[in-house]
């Protein structure tokens, strides 16, 4: 006899975290079903590690561009051990003990939908009203003849190693790639970065993949944009790669970090009447797949961010609890913890334009028009970009290269989000010296 829910959450990456949270401080019971660590990607094999293996390096960058102070040296063996302790050594026993002492019941193995609100995992049955697909993603291998016979890191492989490789091939322009190129970089090994299309982030600004491609080249790092990866085979204890222009590129560690694609293809959906899309699961602005049926995260296919699967999965508790809301998804901030750091939120002037906006945009070189960098770092760089909709007078997109700029894109999101008129942020007092200053700047050449 099936055993009976309030809820059922198959996957416990951040989004099924958040929604079970929700569900069971509200006194709902409630089942987790993880086949792997509960938590998901992001703690184990990506956001944590990797931004864990990124730091020391980037320590020793802003040191070596300061003043006044010496260069430390990178130490890998502290480096490996500080990042297995934050990722709990791949072990979950904590996690799960936490969630089994608030009520919720953890169900080990595959999640399948066998019918409306029923879950089969490995032969146990749940029964509940609301079923919840978080079951995230997975790492994007793309079509490399003789591939299946090389060995190759994922983001996986690439988080979890023990040791520095002498030379890397890394196949992606993302952000996955661009982070993982330059801590391999920065840590001594040889890095070749390709990428198919001819810039790099190239969902960004085209000046952003610029920017950034300036950096990683000046490093030190081969970058090879407008160039695809077509065969692979086994070179000693390494891989070569044949490109489309006719080159090959030979490397101890081939990496495939070209993009990620969501894991909802043989999970039952079809017995609920729910057909996935190739790379997306078709939810309301509820995140409803349908009645008792919902969906957050990766799973969705509409921004594979942590912080977008936490957002979809308190819109999807509150609607379970008997809410009404609808997810907004205009401000969704982009980060690449790269150095400097590329953070972005809204629309590139290219989407706008295609969305009928009438556009302006403005950019400006941080370290000519403000104080803080100076103070910041010897040879400062960093550019900063503002898109804004003449008609309403209001932003709809930014983007910066910088130092920090994950942590002072903030102010355009809670602009664009809310639409705070441009004549009030032009209004507002920035303080002096900082980078958020940049904003001042730029709105300032905004021509509206």
């Amino acid at each position: 006899m099936a055993e009976s829910f309030d809820a059922v959450i198959i996957g416990t990456g951040p989004g099924g975290e958040e929604v079970a949270d929700r569900l069971i401080d509200a006194g709902r019971t409630v089942a987790l079903v993880e086949r792997e660590l509960m938590g998901g990607e992001c703690p184990y094999w990506a956001c944590i590690p990797s931004k864990a293996l990124l730091r020391p390096a980037e320590a020793q960058a802003e040191a070596r561009r300061a003043f006044g102070v010496t260069t430390p040296e990178l130490d890998w063996k502290e480096t490996a051990e500080y990042r297995d302790f934050i990722v709990r050594h791949l072990d979950d026993s904590g996690t799960a003990d936490s969630y089994e002492k608030k009520g919720a019941t953890i169900v080990r193995g595959a999640g399948r939908i066998t019918g409306p609100g029923a879950v089969d995992v490995d032969g146990r049955g749940l029964e509940a009203e609301h079923i919840v697909v978080a079951t995230g993603s997975e790492a994007a291998v793309p079509p490399i003849e003789g591939l299946e016979d090389v060995p190759y890191w994922t983001n996986r492989e690439a988080t979890t190693l023990t040791a520095i490789p002498s030379s890397v091939l890394v196949v992606g322009g993302g952000p996955v790639a661009i982070e993982l190129s330059q801590f391999l970089n920065r840590f001594g090994a040889k890095v070749t970065l390709v990428q198919s299309p001819d810039r790099l982030i190239d969902r960004e600004e085209p000046r952003v993949g610029e920017l950034i491609n300036e950096v990683l080249e000046e490093e030190g790092i081969v970058v090879r944009t407008d160039c695809q990866a077509q065969s692979a085979r086994r070179g000693g204890e390494g891989a070569t790669v044949g490109l489309s222009d006719g080159s090959e590129v030979s490397a101890e560690r081939l990496v495939i970090a070209a993009g990620r694609t969501p894991r909802i293809h043989d999970i039952g959906l079809d017995t609920v009447g729910v057909e996935p899309g190739p790379k997306s699961l078709p939810i309301d602005g509820g995140c409803r797949l349908g009645d008792g049926l919902w969906a957050v995260g990766d799973a969705t296919g509409v921004f594979m961010f942590t912080h977008v699967a936490q957002y979809q999965a308190r819109v999807a508790a509150e609607n379970i609890l008997g809410g009404s809301r609808t997810a907004d998804y205009r401000a969704i901030p982009r980060v690449v913890f790269s150095d400097p750091e590329i953070a972005a939120v809204g629309l590139t002037e290219r989407q706008a334009v295609e969305q009928g906006v009438d556009v302006a945009s403005a950019s400006i070189d941080l370290a000519a028009k403000l104080a803080r960098p100076v103070t910041y770092e010897r040879d400062p760089r960093g550019e900063m970009g503002l898109v804004a909709d003449r008609d309403r007078g209001v932003l709809v997109g930014a983007w910066a290269v910088s130092a920090l700029a994950s942590e002072w894109i903030g102010q355009a999101i809670t602009a664009i989000r809310a639409e705070v008129p441009i004549a009030t942020l032009l209004d507002t007092v920035q303080q002096f010296p900082t980078f958020s200053e940049g904003y001042f700047k730029t709105l300032e050449k905004l021509e509206l």
